[in-house]
């Protein structure tokens, strides 16, 4: 008899487990979803609406073997996951991979609507926001900025305004790339005020037509159409909390060992944004993740001993595409980290936001 592997979460890193095992084990993906979201895609699909359906990928496809339940996780011990439904799913093996939430757009308003629903949602905020003239981006991060770009690209005539209490662009990485970045927002006609925050959010709904003032703590006024929310990842580690595992950090995230096992357990890993590690929360280390845990499980599934392991690296590295026509990065090279150019950007990224590598993943033509 195959050995069982469950994963909870099907994105970024959990899919790629669960495609990578599906002729290793009985795999059984658990996700309330009806499709993978392909995050560095969504901001895009709202600008360019004939474009979304290169964000969603529906699980329908991503397994030949194996089976995906489309519920959500209330409680795991160590022999198996007890689902919303009240089904028990049990399993020699299990994957935590449950990511985080984030503001609309740049993912999903509500992580169990359809595909048909969630384009919906996007074409509804861009009818709003292409009527919008002056818009407000709140957060100078990688999301906010890659949002300013793609609306910039759509609409050039656009005034967008970032605001981030941070003193800095992209703190941690090369000097190099902050100051590429602030160039080429500046050549965008982006304008981003750093230490600047609000005394209060809009009263307006984020992502909803309609003129607003505000006043900054500095006690300007300012007045937009239209504004956007970009900061606050929320762990999705509530299913945890019962204790039935390890116990939560502080910061809601789940402790592992270099392995990516959840400590005190050799058959239970985790992955991704939920796990204790100073990685920061971005899809490519979640996938870095899954490698090593693919690793290990096929060597536990073989009789074979485990010893992929992970070790966290201060070195960052990004793509931060500013819409389809270039961007800044910082990559890692054999003499450490270096800036990449923006047709890196653009080759790696900015050209298709990694819909090619995902179609292949799920099997689409």
């Amino acid at each position: 008899m195959n050995h069982t592997v469950v994963v909870v979460g099907g994105g970024y890193g959990g899919s790629m487990v669960a495609k990578e095992l599906d002729s290793e084990a009985d795999v059984t993906l658990i996700d309330p979803r009806e499709a993978f979201v392909n995050a560095a895609a969504s901001l895009r699909a709202l600008t360019r609406p004939d474009w979304a359906h290169n964000a969603f990928f529906p699980f329908a496809t991503l397994l030949q073997r194996g089976r995906v339940i489309r519920d959500r996780a209330v409680s795991v011990d160590p022999k198996g996951v007890t689902l919303a439904s009240g089904e028990r799913v049990e399993a020699d093996y299990l994957v935590l991979a449950t990511g985080s939430g984030y503001t609309y757009p740049a993912k999903p308003r509500h992580a169990s609507t359809s595909i048909a629903e969630q384009l919906d949602d996007l074409r509804e905020t861009h009818r709003e926001l292409a009527g919008a003239g002056r818009v407000l981006i709140l957060g100078a991060g990688p999301v906010g900025l890659e949002l300013a770009g793609e609306i910039k690209d759509v609409w050039p005539d656009k005034h967008v305004l970032v605001l981030d209490r941070a003193d800095q662009l992209l703190p941690g990485f090369l000097p190099e790339v902050r100051d590429e970045l602030r160039r080429r927002l500046d050549e965008l006609g982006i304008d981003v005020r750093l230490n600047t925050g609000l005394t209060a959010l809009p009263t307006v709904e984020a992502g909803r037509a309609g003129r607003f003032t505000v006043t900054t703590d500095k006690g300007e006024q300012l007045v937009a159409d239209i504004w956007f929310r970009a900061f606050g990842v929320e762990v999705n580690t509530g299913y945890l909390a019962d204790g039935c595992l390890s116990p939560l950090t502080e910061q809601k995230t789940i402790p592992v060992t270099e392995r990516l096992n959840v400590q005190g357990y050799d058959h239970v890993y985790a992955i991704g944004d939920i796990v204790a590690l100073p990685d920061p929360k971005m899809a490519s280390y979640a996938m870095t993740h899954a490698g090593v845990v693919v690793r290990n499980l096929k060597a536990q599934l073989a009789g074979d001993r485990p010893d992929a392991v992970h070790t966290p690296t201060s070195e960052r590295r990004i793509l931060l595409p500013l819409g389809t026509r270039g961007g800044v990065g910082q990559l890692p090279t054999p003499d450490g980290v270096a800036a990449a150019t923006a047709e890196t950007v653009f080759e790696r990224k900015g050209a298709d936001l990694f819909t090619a590598r995902f179609a292949a993943r799920f099997g689409r033509a």
